[in-house]
């Protein structure tokens, strides 16, 4: 069941029923789709914080990982415009889903492996999970609505998950998901969760406390998801903002979908090494407490920090 605020945003619902990701990109990539793009430097971040404390690389589950963007930009040096301009040459347009899916094969197998993690892919698309897996972007694949729980075989794929990663998920699916998860993992995995500002996700922090797991939002940065397709998103997801009295003015009053940060870890991992030193953000919107400095030169032609002026 998907979260109520969710029917202020746009549905891209048909995107996920094709066989192959040209129509994704497509229209994602017009509205300047980059969530991935700002996740992938942090998730690379936690799994090396997750190698560097367990000996040995996670086992990673992309909750609502469609056609296994987050997989293909986490693995290898590409990025979210790299693939929309792939995918937007004409000779690729004219092609066959067949054949798109026999040239990613070898694309994606040419690109060298950055990464040594397992991934599991989670969506309710059976469609796009196929295409993620046929490609070689992930592992392996589970095709369940968790919301409704997990039959004996879904639960056995998730039960070495040790870091759930998603990027947007959060407000099609509730905490009735991860319970689902931590239900089945026999681990308790790590979780990183990009939630746009329109969702409460108190009540997934709650669940996840249940398991022994600290919640911290990053307080330094959001993150641009994409822009707004048309005025009517706009407006009613300004206005779910404000009903919620959250401050639209700056962020979202600018034309973009915004999404924050929430990392969930033990205790013992949250006291020895805060969300705030763990993450170093490069990318993504700045809110850093003070006025950002800019490096300048001075009259002498000698240089010095300043604050940057609007």
């Amino acid at each position: 069941m998907k979260h109520a605020a969710n029917d202020a945003k746009a549905s891209f619902d048909d995107l996920y029923a094709q066989a192959d990701p040209r129509d994704y990109f497509s229209l994602l990539g017009s509205l300047d789709y980059s969530i991935p793009d700002m996740a992938r430097p942090i998730f690379r971040q936690l799994a090396a914080a997750y190698r560097a404390s367990n000996g040995r690389g996670a086992t990673i589950l992309d909750l609502g990982s469609s056609y296994g963007i987050n997989a293909a930009i986490f693995r290898f040096p590409l990025t979210v415009d790299m693939l929309r301009r792939r995918y937007a040459r004409q000779e690729m347009m004219a092609l066959s889903s067949e054949q798109v899916r026999a040239f990613d094969r070898a694309y994606f197998a040419s690109w060298p492996r950055s990464q040594p993690e397992r991934i599991i892919a989670a969506d309710i698309s059976p469609t796009a999970l196929d295409y993620a897996l046929d490609v070689g972007l992930v592992d392996d694949v589970v095709a369940h609505d968790l919301e409704k729980g997990a039959p004996n075989e879904v639960a056995a794929k998730l039960a070495d998950v040790d870091l759930i990663i998603s990027t947007g998920a959060v407000g099609y699916v509730t905490e009735k998901t991860f319970d689902t998860l931590l239900t089945a993992s026999t681990r308790t995995p790590w979780v990183a969760s990009f939630v746009l500002r329109m969702f409460d996700y108190e009540p997934v922090a709650e669940r996840l406390a249940q398991s022994g797991l600290v919640t911290e939002k990053l307080r330094s940065a959001v993150f641009v998801q994409r822009r707004f397709q048309d005025e009517d998103e706009a407006k009613q997801v300004t206005d779910v903002l404000r009903a919620k009295s959250i401050d639209p003015m700056g962020l979202e009053s600018e034309g973009l979908l915004f999404a924050e940060l929430y990392v969930s870890r033990p205790k013992a991992m949250v006291e020895a090494m805060p969300l705030d030193w763990l993450v170093r953000v490069a990318s993504g919107r700045n809110l850093s407490f003070g006025p950002r400095l800019v490096q300048v030169r001075r009259d002498d032609g000698r240089r010095m920090l300043a604050p940057l002026r609007p």
